[in-house]
């Protein structure tokens, strides 16, 4: 199982992944941008079916971890590992690995 630390960023114009930035302490982190808005999980709920169609795996196989009421997230992939979620993140936005 995979984790993939996330900074989100609601009630975007598109949804989207940006790449990757680093937090406060440094640490990497993937910016995703999202249409829903912050109200009743609807956010939530967006980024996990959102990062399941992009990462070619079942909506059941991500679950957020931590975070509900933060942008920062914490998300698990289930049936990939780090190095693969990595490699499929950088096929979609194309470049800057952390």
């Amino acid at each position: 199982m995979a984790r993939l630390p996330i900074k989100l960023q609601p009630g975007a114009s598109s949804d989207r992944i940006d790449g990757w930035d680093v937090d406060a302490e440094g640490r990497p982190v993937l910016k995703v941008r999202l249409r829903a808005r912050p109200v009743d999980g609807e956010a939530n709920a967006a980024l996990v079916k959102f990062l399941a169609k992009s990462l070619g795996v079942s909506k059941s196989s991500v679950a957020l971890e931590r975070g509900g009421q933060s942008r920062l997230k914490m998300i698990a992939v289930e049936g990939l590992d780090e190095a693969e979620v990595k490699a499929r993140i950088e096929a979609l936005v194309g470049g800057d690995a952390a």
